[in-house]
């Protein structure tokens, strides 16, 4: 219980909180590191070091290693980062961007509902399309979309992808990602909307993946919609890539986005791709897909009856072989600063929490799908100093043992 007890004494020094948030890039004084060290090292053997630090939370566990070299050892030990995922398991974090032009912020942490200050490695704004899984992000750029990263946002270990085929400069692209847990390989899907030129009802449509077993790129699919074109809003989920369609008119007024499933494991011939489109469940003003626990979730903005383009409240609905089962609305109490028009909230999941974050504040809302339970989270660091700054962000899983 004495080396325990010091772990904790030391796990407190290396966290310094201050003000409910803590920064995962401080600095700590040496010596005193170096002498909580030594005494470490006469108390207690490597395996059960080993032990007791995998039960710190994770961003301990990363700056754990900063301590001395033989804590540096064991935190990037092969063995220690694979019995990680044994251990107690982490809830999914959400990473604000404080600024439009700096890839900087603050990550939610629910359990010890804390904020922490995290640098995204690689990208150079906000302004990117951001895709997770399984603790890794991918990146890609929204001015050419032919600039791809991956990353562990907590490790900073990342790696540049090759350009992905299709047509460059896209007018539009949605990103998705998947972790293949066991063999920790991934796959990447970037679907590009492009309008055929001088006819707006009419667009090029393409759907590109990448595994990283093999490091290349495949064109799946080439298509040209008629009424009807891509977006940035797509996720894979049990093999099967999902992705929002938007109308480009000519249909029911009401009829604003549309669902496309697209089985990856098997090539869908030209021209039948709309036979897998699903009607929304109700009339959207936008739409927001996330993977929780291999089940589609969407949270989607409620369009009023005679005004579709007016926001009236937020829903979060559950496919299931094609039909959308409504899980909850958000209570009016929470949805009243969310504003009322069109596309007002960036939205994204991870295991059994669903983030709900108004562009136009730092607020967060988080439901808890299991206990269909509302809750603000912890007031964080971030401030509005204008009023028409924006904020945006993303869920992810915090995991030290998933390389890119």
């Amino acid at each position: 219980m004495d080396g325990a007890w010091e772990i904790c004494n030391v796990d407190d020094n290396l966290l310094k909180e201050t003000d409910g948030f803590d920064s995962l890039s401080e600095h700590r004084n040496e010596d005193n590191q170096d002498s909580l060290a030594v005494s470490m090292d006469l108390v207690l053997p490597d395996d059960l070091l080993e032990r007791i630090l995998s039960f710190l939370p994770v961003e301990s566990i990363f700056r754990a290693g900063s301590v001395c070299k033989r804590w540096f050892e064991i935190v990037s030990s092969k063995r220690f980062q694979r019995n990680l995922c044994h251990t107690l398991p982490q809830k999914p974090w959400y990473f604000m961007f404080t600024s439009s032009d700096e890839p900087c912020g603050y990550a939610y942490d629910p359990v010890l509902k804390k904020w922490y200050s995290i640098d995204l490695p690689c990208i150079e704004n906000s302004n990117w399309s951001v895709a997770s899984s399984s603790g890794l992000l991918a990146f890609m750029d929204n001015d050419s979309r032919s600039r791809l990263y991956v990353c562990n946002p907590i490790s900073k270990r990342w790696r540049m992808l090759e350009e992905p085929p299709g047509v460059k400069f896209s007018d539009y692209g949605a990103l998705a990602m998947s972790v293949n847990r066991p063999s920790r390989c991934y796959n990447i899907s970037v679907v590009k909307s492009k309008q055929v030129p001088g006819n707006f009802f009419q667009w090029d449509l393409s759907i590109h993946l990448y595994n990283s077993e093999t490091m290349v790129w495949s064109t799946s699919l080439t298509e040209v919609l008629t009424g009807w074109r891509g977006g940035d809003e797509s996720v894979i989920c049990n093999g099967v890539l999902y992705f929002l369609l938007y109308s480009t008119g000519g249909g029911h007024p009401d009829d604003r986005h549309g669902l496309i499933m697209y089985d990856l494991s098997s090539s869908t011939s030209q021209g039948l791709l709309l036979r897998s489109f699903i009607p929304v469940p109700c009339s959207l003003t936008c739409g927001r897909l996330m993977n929780l626990k291999e089940k589609l979730v969407m949270v989607g903005g409620i369009g009023k009856q005679d005004r579709s383009g007016i926001i009236k409240g937020i829903g979060i609905w559950v496919l299931h072989d094609k039909e959308w089962q409504e899980i909850a609305k958000m209570p009016h109490k929470y949805f009243q600063g969310f504003g009322e028009f069109d596309d007002v909230f960036a939205s994204s999941g991870a295991d059994d929490l669903i983030y709900i974050q108004s562009y136009g504040g730092p607020t967060l809302l988080v439901f808890d799908m299991n206990h269909r339970q509302w809750r603000w989270s912890q007031k964080g660091p971030v401030t509005k100093r204008f009023p028409l700054q924006l904020f945006s962000g993303f869920c992810f899983e915090p995991r030290l043992e998933i390389a890119p």
